[in-house]
């Protein structure tokens, strides 16, 4: 049974933090590179940043400076460190992980970010 849950949402005033978990298990963990996605209502679901099995880290230009992303392996969980929120970044946000070799790929149910005054 493959599981990826979310965690850590909430409501935040703009400029202040959160950070998201995602608890990874019934897969090899490591093995995979991970991702954080994003939707807001009305709008398609976008890339927000990616974590490597190798540890490399890519963000959207849209987060780039404000949000990290990381990952405890012996832990099996993916982390988001996301500082000075705006109300832009309003959204369900969801990790996502995804093997290459065999091509598998996987979904949370996603964690609730408002950021409003």
């Amino acid at each position: 049974q493959v599981r990826l849950v979310e965690s850590g949402g909430g409501l935040v005033q703009p400029g202040g933090s959160l950070r998201l978990s995602c608890a990874a298990s019934g897969i090899a963990f490591s093995l995979y590179d991970m991702k954080w996605y994003r939707q807001a209502p009305g709008k398609q679901r976008e890339w927000v940043a990616t974590i490597t099995r190798t540890q490399n880290s890519n963000y959207a230009d849209s987060v780039k400076g404000r949000f990290t992303i990381s990952r405890d392996n012996a832990k099996n969980t993916l982390f988001l460190q996301m500082n000075s929120l705006k109300p832009d970044d309003t959204a369900v946000y969801s990790c996502k992980a995804v093997r290459v070799d065999p091509q598998v790929s996987y979904w949370g149910q996603g964690t609730q970010v408002t950021v409003s005054s």
